[in-house]
C-alpha cells in the first residue's frame, strides 16, 4: 500500500503553500524550499560555458525555484565559482544555498568550507553536508573530537552556516548508521541526501529504509539521482517526466537534477508545473515497469561500483586520520 504524500510523510511538510505543491518545508528546519533543486555539478561541466551556466541558474530562480545544490569538489571548484557570480546582482538572497564539504578531519572541514565560501562569493551557506558519506568508518571520523562536525558547528556559531546535513549514494545501511553515530554523539542532522527513484525502491533501497526514519526525525529529505545522469532512461523503461514525478511522490522536501541546457531545465520546471501526487495504481505501475531491470543495480552504478566515489579517488580530500588512531598503529 502506497499512502497519500501527507499521509507518509507524518507532519506537515507536504502541505504546501501553493495549490501546485511548488513549495515544501525542510524537515524541522521551518525553511520553505522549492520542490525542485538545481544540481551544482551539471554547471561546471565542459559543455556549459560560463554564460549558460548563469542562464540556467537566474532563469530557475526567476521561475520560483530557491534550492541551489553545490559541492567544494565539484569540476575542481568551477561548480560553485560560476554559482558564486550567478547569485550577484541580489540572486543571493532570493535562494536556499547548499554546498558539501568532502573533509572527514576538522582541518580538512574547515579549509574546504572557508573555499567554498570564497568560491560562492558569499558570507553564509544555508545548508552544509557532509559529502559521500559511503563506508561506515565514515561516521566515527567525522564525529571525532577533532572531526568534520566540529568545523561545522564553529562555522554554525560564527554565522557562516546555518544547517548541517549529511549525503550518500551507496548503501542505505551506511546511512542509517551515521544517525546512530550522530545521535550517539548527541547532534540531530537537519537533512540528509540520498538517491531517490524508480529503480531505489527494488535494490537496496534508501526510499524503504531511510527515509521512514528522516521522516520520523523530522529532517529534511533530499532526493537525488532521480535518473542517475540519464543513466536510468537507457534501461527504456521510464520517461524523465516519470522519473522526476516518482521522485517528487516521495516525502521529499527537495528533488535536485541536474541542468545543462535551457531545454532540461524547463523540463524540470514542466515537472514541478504539472506535479500531483501520485495514485497507488499509478506508482505499482511505475515499479513494475522498473522492476526486472533495477534488481541487481544495473542502472544505479553509483551503489554497485566505485565509478561515483569521488572520494576514493581523492583521499587526500578527507584529511588524515585521528590522531588516537594513528597512535594505535604498530611501528
Amino acid at each position: 500500500m502506497h499512502p497519500s504524500t501527507h499521509e507518509r510523510s507524518g507532519f506537515e511538510s507536504m502541505e504546501i503553500s501553493s495549490e501546485k505543491l511548488q513549495y515544501r518545508v525542510l524537515g524541522g528546519t521551518g525553511e520553505k524550499v522549492s520542490a525542485i533543486g538545481i544540481g551544482g555539478w551539471h554547471l561546471g561541466l565542459p559543455q556549459v560555458d560560463e554564460q549558460l551556466s548563469h542562464r540556467i541558474v537566474r532563469t530557475a530562480i526567476d521561475s520560483g525555484i530557491n534550492f541551489m545544490d553545490n559541492s567544494w569538489d565539484y569540476n575542481n571548484g568551477i561548480s560553485e565559482i560560476r554559482m558564486g557570480k550567478a547569485l550577484r546582482d541580489g540572486y543571493r538572497k532570493r535562494v536556499f544555498l547548499m554546498t558539501k564539504i568532502d573533509g572527514r578531519s576538522k582541518k580538512a572541514a574547515a579549509k574546504q568550507l572557508d573555499e567554498s565560501l570564497q568560491r560562492l562569493d558569499t558570507d553564509y551557506i544555508d545548508l552544509v553536508q557532509h559529502h559521500e558519506v559511503i563506508r561506515f568508518e565514515d561516521p566515527h571520523r567525522i564525529f571525532d573530537a577533532e572531526g568534520a562536525n566540529a568545523a561545522l558547528l564553529e562555522a554554525q556559531k560564527a554565522g557562516k552556516v546555518r544547517y548541517i546535513g549529511f549525503t550518500g549514494h551507496k548503501d542505505p545501511r551506511v546511512h542509517l548508521h551515521m544517525l546512530e553515530v550522530a545521535e550517539d554523539n548527541g547532534f540531530k542532522f537537519d537533512t540528509a541526501q540520498m538517491p531517490l527513484n524508480v529503480m531505489d525502491g527494488h535494490y537496496r533501497s534508501f526510499e524503504k529504509l531511510v527515509v521512514p526514519e528522516l521522516v520520523k526525525k523530522r529532517m529534511g529529505v533530499l532526493g537525488m539521482k532521480s535518473m542517475a545522469n540519464g543513466i536510468i532512461l537507457k534501461s527504456k523503461t521510464v520517461t524523465p517526466m516519470e522519473c522526476l514525478h516518482y521522485a517528487l511522490n516521495l516525502p521529499t522536501s527537495v528533488v535536485i537534477t541536474g541542468v545543462d541546457s535551457m531545454e532540461i531545465l524547463e523540463q524540470a520546471l514542466e515537472a514541478w508545473r504539472t506535479f500531483h501526487p501520485l495514485s497507488e495504481a499509478e506508482v505499482a505501475a511505475l515499479l513494475a515497469k522498473t522492476e526486472k531491470a533495477a534488481k541487481n543495480g544495473a542502472f544505479e552504478p553509483f551503489k554497485t561500483t566505485s565509478i561515483f566515489d569521488a572520494t576514493a579517488q581523492n583521499p587526500a580530500w578527507l584529511g588524515e586520520e585521528p590522531e588516537h588512531v594513528q597512535q594505535l598503529m604498530p611501528g
